[in-house]
């Protein structure tokens, strides 16, 4: 059976696929079993993933909102937009909960010009310079000019730190982050050039979603129980994290939501934040 991706393409229906994206929800494998017979059942040729997605999500949603909200983090990182300033945010703080000092926007010099950086991060003498894509709508990849142009504003900051001998910090390699997909060429020119490369699933195993999941970093746009406006009332205020939330629920007072929906909206966070959020106070 033909299915309709995103970009347009066709690709054949693939049950072990559907059963991967479920499995990473959380849902068991009795639920698991149950959306798939009724994806399966109402398979068309020519459907699109959008309605695979939608169908899948729809009964995660009815069993348990945690599932729902784990399904859809690659469509909740899309929300953080329209512009790309809170995926910069929310990789800074990804990268707080690993040990790093972030710096969102930096200004540095380069031999030839200055230039903002996205995302400066430090942890142990060690500096990183991250630059982020982000794009809005699905489908779309970053090709081979991305790396290109990230790698020449990284060497001009590079040259001109090591030409101070700022021997008690160094510059790391340079990072290209991307909420989407590279194309083949612009791992290939990254790998080639010494740049880390990090997307949605690359590299395998250790890729974005799988950071994401294994640390319970989940952003904000997952959660079911808010709605856009107050999402990016949050996103406003620097909350990009559920496990900022947790931590910050007074912001919820601001919007003025009761006190029985502000308990669901905690509830559902901290159950999302269980997978490492053990010993900090929620």
């Amino acid at each position: 059976m033909d299915i309709v991706k995103s970009t347009g393409t066709t690709t054949k229906f693939s049950i072990d696929k559907l059963r991967a994206s479920l499995r990473h929800s959380g849902a068991d494998e009795k639920l698991i079993q149950h959306i798939v017979d009724v994806v399966r059942d109402e398979l068309y040729q020519g459907i699109s993933t959008r309605e695979i997605y939608n169908r899948a999500f729809a009964i995660l949603k009815k069993k348990k909102a945690t599932f729902a909200s784990k399904y859809k983090l690659k469509r909740a990182i899309y929300e953080l937009g329209p512009t790309g300033f809170p995926f910069e945010k929310f990789v800074a703080a990804i990268l707080n909960y690993s040990g790093y000092h972030t710096e969102v926007g930096k200004i540095m010099p380069g031999v030839c010009v200055s230039h903002e950086i996205d995302v400066f991060a430090e942890k142990d003498g060690h500096i990183s310079i991250i630059e982020c894509k982000f794009h809005g709508e699905e489908g779309r990849k970053c090709d081979v000019k991305i790396p290109l142009y990230i790698h020449s504003r990284y060497q001009d900051v590079k040259q001109e730190w090591e030409a101070k001998k700022n021997t008690s910090k160094k510059i790391g390699a340079g990072v290209v982050v991307t909420n989407t997909r590279f194309t083949t060429d612009a791992t290939n020119y990254g790998n080639c050039m010494g740049l880390e490369m990090l997307s949605w699933d690359f590299p395998e195993e250790n890729g974005l979603k799988d950071r994401i999941d294994r640390l319970a970093l989940y952003p904000i746009t997952v959660l079911q129980v808010l709605s856009s406006e107050e999402k990016q009332f949050l996103l406003g205020r620097g909350i990009v994290l559920c496990r900022q939330l947790l931590k910050n629920g007074f912001y919820l007072d601001h919007l003025g939501i009761s006190d029985s929906r502000k308990e669901k909206i905690m509830k559902e966070t901290r159950n999302l934040c269980t997978n490492s959020f053990n010993d900090e106070q929620g």
